[in-house]
């Protein structure tokens, strides 16, 4: 034990740092608020995912300057700080890891002009700020005697848009659900349906009611604690549910959802990922979305993710369309924004941060954020008045914004002007 101790304290063991890069601005509006390792995809995010793979939790991270006050109170990992051991390994935040990577010291892995990972002595780590990591070019330079390395091709993947987390779910919680431990904790009432072909965990304090169907028969369903089904609701496998969440009577959670903790959800939902903390508690179809945070779907909000061509779906990007790739993908939709009853949602559809979307006929495929869309065309919400109604919204699920929290909010804003106008 002893011999233990002093290796450790010559030979630190190596220490793992996860980094953002400029690759943020594509998974807007998402990352406005969050880190891009904090986007959700299966049972977790990504930043869980590579301490999982890594077996160990990241001594540092290192975001972008407006969110780092936010994300110092958020966790407790240190945040922009260089590290202090001798043998550090630094991974991209977008990158879905999946298996444990071992790179040579002084080595770097590179897909184009992204670095997914670099292996660093304390030198080299130091050198590494913010600024370096936003810019390739800077990062190139800054690891220029490092060699290229390799990782397998199934170690993972780099999430450029926000459509591959959707489309990448079902599997992810497919994958993630091996070697979990499965268990029914909560309370099953008389009349509930349990269809097991694969596992169902059900956490405690969690009710299924009388009629509600748990169909694992296409995929394993995992709901945490304290969620309650209410009778009528059918939830389809592969599909993950998290902690507080409530689904309502009659509700089809379809295949392929993940859905944050504290979220109320009715209707028909499928293939989508709800961040936490949102609602949408009404009929109307969601389908192959990413929903933020503190959201809310008016009753019968309705979203298209297929075309009637059945060709690949293109999603304006930071004021370019891209294609997808991809043939089903319906709205991406950031923190704080509400619709009214019976909004219609275009496919591929972009609706930013802290935007009110209460026209009657379809929403336009990209609303700018802090936008107050009517009939009468496009305004601006002001970012006030918004923060007035967040303050509101987030005290009903007792929670408070500190001070970093409101001035993230609002420099919204500025980002958005930016970055929402210019492609």
């Amino acid at each position: 034990m002893a011999l233990t101790r002093v290796l450790a304290y010559y030979f630190p063991p190596m220490q793992l740092l996860v980094f953002e890069d400029a690759g943020y601005a594509n998974l807007l509006p998402l990352t406005y608020s969050r880190a891009t390792f904090n986007l959700r995809c299966g049972f977790d995010n990504l930043l869980a995912k590579i301490e999982t793979a890594m077996n160990r939790t990241a001594e540092s991270v290192y975001v972008r300057k407006v969110l780092a006050h936010v994300m110092a109170e958020r966790q407790t990992r240190r945040v922009n700080q260089p590290a202090i051991t001798d043998d550090q390994l630094w991974v991209n935040g977008r990158f879905l890891l999946r298996q444990a990577i071992d790179i040579p010291p002084q080595s770097a892995v590179w897909q184009g002009d992204v670095l997914i990972a670099a292996r660093v002595n304390r030198v080299t780590g130091a050198q590494l700020s913010v600024d370096i990591l936003m810019s390739a070019a800077k990062l190139r330079e800054a690891l220029a005697t490092h060699r290229d390395a390799t990782i397998p091709a199934d170690a993972g993947f780099l999430v450029d848009y926000p459509w591959q987390l959707i489309h990448e779910n079902a599997a992810e919680i497919t994958r993630q659900s091996h070697g979990r431990q499965y268990s029914v904790d909560g309370r099953i009432y008389p009349g509930a349906h349990l269809i097991t072909e694969h596992p169902i965990h059900v956490g405690a304090g969690s009710k299924i009611k009388p009629g509600a169907v748990l169909d694992a028969e296409s995929g394993p369903i995992w709901i945490g604690d304290n969620v309650t089904v209410h009778p009528g609701a059918v939830i389809a496998g592969p599909t993950y549910i998290g902690d507080g969440c409530t689904i309502q009577p009659g509700a089809a959670i379809r295949s392929a959802c993940s859905i944050g903790m504290v979220c109320k959800v009715g209707g028909e939902v499928e293939g989508t990922i709800f961040h936490g903390y949102s609602n949408k508690q009404h009929d109307g179809f969601i389908g192959h979305s990413y929903v933020g945070e503190w959201v809310n779907l008016g009753a019968d909000t309705v979203g298209s993710d297929l075309k009637n061509t059945y060709g690949n779906v293109t999603v304006p990007v930071n004021g370019r369309d891209v294609n997808s790739g991809q043939m089903f993908v319906g709205a991406i939709i950031g923190d704080h924004t509400k619709t009214a009853i019976g909004t219609r949602l275009p496919t591929g559809c972009v609706i930013g941060y802290g935007c009110n979307v209460v026209c009657g006929g379809f929403a336009p495929k990209f609303v700018p954020s802090f936008s107050w869309v009517t009939e009468n065309g496009v305004e601006v919400n002001d970012p006030q008045k918004a923060l007035a109604v967040a303050r509101t919204v987030v005290g009903r699920r007792n929670r408070t914004y500190s001070k970093h929290e409101e001035a993230l909010f609002l420099s919204v804003q500025a980002s958005a002007a930016e970055l929402e106008t210019h492609g």
